[in-house]
């Protein structure tokens, strides 16, 4: 195989089948390929799901020809009707398929190794679009194909990722790997909690718009999810150590503006993060939980030899499981709520005093979609950290589903924790 005369730029991924337009189906091919054209500096611009229609598929390939030098499709390459693949992009390149024989008689023997004999639908398998070259499938009956057309790639890869990825990574290290010159497309990304996303824009965007003069220059996308904003970083640098720099360089004027609700620049979750603290200082939780059901305990032992610093967790749902598991005054439920600030430092430190733990967490609120009130509307939580030095409860106003509410709840008791426990002397 020959390579192409330069590395392409811009890239296109679309996943085939209609199976993954149901919430059944994910696709995880794309993570990979994207993961591998990054390696080699190729950036991802775009990726689509197409179902199985010939129709739909070609008018997406070809409008991703006009808008990337490379266009990579997984799925589609059987041997049935819904098998669209091949036809697409016949159609949206203008190149006819050919039968090659070779292929029909891999196809042929494979089935013989196995006692059996070739189904006449899989000579379709055999079809070449024009020009392009077949890329071996050692595990399975679908090869792949190599296509250049006026300086666009587009290869066909099959959607088992048992044949896709050692296909992808063979093609690559013959075609395109020659052209890289070792640029890699390098990232950071740096994950915040207890801000907003328009805050953060705020304060990082006049430190990011100088970012695009740098030699190599960075680019920068902020994503919110629930309970944190991540600010994603990336580069094109030829060497590791230079594409490492830039983005420590970046990192640390990004850190000095954003400051402490910065709590990883590593990857680490906040639950990660939360663990090392603990364990570096030799520091045991506990944990009491109302309307968040043990999800902050769920989290933390979710994190392998978090046995090293998790005692134990309690799911206090009831008045009543607040009062006799956790010794919270009924007097106190009575004359404050169950959510409130005097509850939940009550419960915080039960579970502290009877766990005999150096940090107990005390979650208490109203998930929804029912049991708001004015004065505490769905989404009210409050949520107390007692430990060494001090104790500190704060009280949030969450939006969304139930399930949304309890993960912001959970985030926000582990920031707190982070909080405490990373600035404790």
């Amino acid at each position: 195989m020959s390579a192409p005369s330069i590395l392409p730029r811009r890239a296109i991924i679309i996943a085939v089948g209609s199976e993954l337009l149901t919430p059944f189906r994910t696709d995880t091919n794309s993570l990979f390929v994207t993961s591998r054209l990054n390696d080699l500096g190729i950036e991802v611009t775009a990726k689509v799901i197409v179902g199985d229609r010939r129709e739909e598929l070609a008018a997406v390939v070809g409008e991703a020809m006009r808008r990337a030098d490379l266009l990579v499709l997984t799925g589609g390459l059987g041997p049935t009707d819904d098998d669209v693949t091949r036809l697409a992009v016949s159609d949206a390149l203008e190149l006819p398929l050919l039968e090659d024989p070779s292929i029909v008689e891999r196809i042929r023997q494979r089935f013989a190794k196995r006692g059996m004999a070739m189904p006449a639908v899989n000579r379709v398998q055999g079809q070449v679009l024009s020009g392009a070259s077949v890329l071996p499938n050692p595990n399975g009956t679908a090869p792949g194909q190599w296509v250049e057309q006026e300086g666009r790639i587009v290869v066909l890869l099959p959607g088992p990722p048992r044949e896709m990825r050692p296909m992808l990574d063979a093609a690559l290290a013959e075609r395109l790997e020659p052209h890289a010159a070792g640029a890699r497309l390098y990232r950071r990304v740096l994950k915040i909690a207890g801000r907003t996303e328009s805050d953060v824009e705020q304060v990082a965007q006049p430190v990011y718009s100088r970012w695009i003069d740098w030699a190599p220059p960075v680019s920068t996308s902020i994503l919110a999810a629930p309970g944190q904003i991540e600010l994603h970083f990336s580069v094109r640098a030829t060497t590791e150590e230079e594409g490492r720099a830039v983005l420590d360089r970046a990192t640390s004027e990004m850190t000095a503006v954003v400051g402490p609700d910065v709590y990883s620049t590593d990857g680490r979750s906040l639950e990660r993060v939360v663990g090392d603290l603990l364990r570096g200082r030799g520091w045991r939780i506990a944990t009491a939980e109302s309307c968040t059901g043990g999800l902050v305990a769920s989290r933390l032992t979710d994190i392998a030899g978090s046995s090293d610093y998790v005692e134990r967790g309690v799911v206090c749902y009831s008045n009543r499981a607040k009062t006799e598991w956790l010794g919270v005054p009924e007097e106190l439920i009575r004359e404050h709520g169950a959510v409130s600030e005097a509850v939940g430092l009550a419960m915080a430190a039960g579970v502290r005093e009877r766990a005999n733990v150096e940090v107990a967490v005390g979650i208490t609120g109203v998930a929804g979609p029912g049991g708001g009130t004015e004065q505490k509307p769905v989404g009210t939580v409050v949520v107390a950290v007692v430990g060494l030095s001090g104790a500190q409860v704060r009280r949030f106003l969450f939006s969304g589903g139930r399930e949304q509410v309890k993960f912001q709840a959970s985030q926000a008791a582990l920031n707190m924790v982070r909080a405490m426990v990373g600035g404790s002397g």
